[in-house]
């Protein structure tokens, strides 16, 4: 790895109405190197990458390309190319019904004096660029002819064939299996050795150290440092990313153990989802509480919409409370005493344009179906009684849902689930965004329908709330459960097994 700056990013500001995404970043690329850039959703990766390439227009801040530290800024992903910057991103932009060979000369085709394209010799550089990457494709057939492993290697081929010296990789191992994942290292560390810089943004831990020399670490917009590889193993790697202290840890579990039952409510076996959650194996005890753990990106969410059928199966087999259940999609899931709290609660939880109790016996009159409507002295009862019961603070029952504060409409939804009577409930982030009073009254709520005999799974980025609320603990790991808790439960204990334990 050479020692001479390709890139040099400083005091990066960028502001979104009413949110500070980036202050006073900073960011150093060599040539010759591969740097992950890391950090959890939210962290600012995407917004500085989108500085860099032209794509968002930030308020402060230098950009210097080279060791003669040229200054640039880009205004269009075109003048970052002309800079020598390219981008492939997770989701491959090229044109799946051109050939390979009009891929990569897409814009740039070697012309006649006539104006027309000289295929043959587009075909011959095709090519040659291609043997020289080792990428086995004939690049006359259409794009979509191959799979999204080969694309991706397409894409970064067209990206290095336009002189880039800055290659910023955007998460292009979320959909490649180990096999393809290990072709693309190999050509990255290729193209590291002939000089090339390259960013690469991923949130598989395992992957940063098999491929990088580096890492820069983001956290809420904000530099948390510059590291080697090798100065930086997992578990403090996952730390800078957390803003966790593990010098001084002990356990905060207040809540007492309680007897949880021996019936089970919840039996996964092989589970999994497509190439987001690997197969999995999950018991879950009736009036049990179990936390599902790991990083922002683990497949935490995953696994419990797989479970619950939002994500459907691909493989596996599941009981609940027993016996075997066939969920193809979340109504199967509703009807067999099941219900789901969605982290996003604007996108896929309230209904923006309902009343506080349209809201609240939506999941109810789906259960009843179309024809047979809930009377409305049924549907007043439920209201007022989980309002009353939540503290739910609206004006009244007919109030639109918008109008309540997050942390009510969070109250809401959650009433909307307890009002099926549900055996098993999974609720994603449910205190996220509210306020430290409405978060303990979520957290009471939790264990006291455990101790009511229902399950439950709790999925919290607030490792503090779950071992206050959770009897047991599974880690999950890039889409794979990694391991359980069930004894020891400290936050040190947990980010061992989110890092993997080994102090690479």
């Amino acid at each position: 790895m050479s020692n001479e700056v390709i890139l040099s990013m400083r005091g990066i500001s960028m502001t979104f109405p009413g949110v500070r995404a980036l202050s006073d970043v900073d960011f150093t690329l060599r040539s010759g190197e591969i740097h992950a850039l890391m950090g959890e959703n939210g962290a600012g990766k995407s917004t500085l990458i989108k500085c860099l390439t032209g794509v968002n227009d930030f308020e402060k801040g230098e950009i210097f390309m080279g060791p003669e530290r040229r200054p640039i800024r880009n205004h269009s992903t075109l003048e970052a190319q002309k800079n020598g910057i390219s981008t492939v991103y997770q989701e491959v932009n090229l044109c799946p019904n051109l050939s390979v060979a009009e891929n990569l000369f897409i814009g740039r085709e070697p012309l006649t004096a006539l104006h027309t394209i000289k295929r043959q010799a587009m075909v011959k550089r095709a090519r040659e660029l291609m043997k020289k990457l080792d990428i086995n494709v004939d690049v006359t057939q259409t794009l979509d002819h191959y799979s999204i492993a080969l694309q991706q290697m397409i894409a970064i081929a067209r990206a290095v064939d336009m002189e880039c010296k800055v290659l910023i990789l955007d998460e292009p191992t979320s959909s490649l299996d180990d096999n393809e994942v290990e072709k693309l290292f190999s050509m990255m560390r290729t193209l590291r050795d002939e000089g090339i810089g390259i960013i690469f943004v991923t949130h598989f831990l395992e992957q940063v150290y098999a491929v990088c020399d580096r890492i820069t670490v983001l956290r809420n917009g904000q530099l948390v440092g510059e590291f080697e590889i090798s100065d930086l193993p997992r578990l403090k790697l996952v730390a800078a990313m957390m803003g966790k202290d593990f010098n001084d840890l002990a356990s905060i579990r207040t809540k007492e153990k309680t007897e949880i039952s021996p019936e089970l409510e919840i039996e996964a076996r092989g589970l999994s989802h497509e190439r987001k959650i690997k197969p999995f194996d999950l018991d879950i005890h009736k009036g049990e509480v179990v936390g599902l753990t790991g990083l922002l990106g683990s497949g935490r969410s995953e696994l419990a919409r797989t479970i619950y059928g939002a994500d459907r199966a691909q493989t596996g087999t599941l009981k609940v409370d027993g016996k075997p259940a066939k969920i193809k999609a979340p109504i199967d899931a509703m009807r067999l005493g099941m219900g789901l709290l969605p982290d996003d609660r604007k996108a896929e939880g309230i209904v923006e344009d309902l009343s506080v109790r349209e809201n609240i016996i939506l999941a109810m009159q789906s259960l009843a179906g179309v024809v047979k409507r809930i009377p409305m002295d049924k549907q007043m009862e439920i209201t007022k009684k989980f309002i009353e019961l939540l503290e739910i603070k609206t004006p009244s029952t007919e109030t639109l849902v918008k109008q309540l504060s997050g942390g009510n409409q969070q109250k809401v939804i959650i009433a909307r689930w307890l009002a099926t009577n549900p055996d098993f409930l999974i609720l994603d982030e449910p205190t996220r965004g509210i306020d430290v009073g409405t978060k303990t009254e979520i957290q009471k709520l939790v264990i006291q329908l455990a101790e009511e005999g229902k399950s439950v799974i709790f999925i919290s980025s607030e490792i503090e709330e779950m071992l206050r609320a959770c009897n047991r603990l599974a880690v999950l790991r890039d889409g794979e459960k990694v391991g359980e808790l069930t004894e020891n439960l400290t936050q040190e204990s947990v980010m061992k097994v989110i890092a993997g334990g080994e102090q690479k």
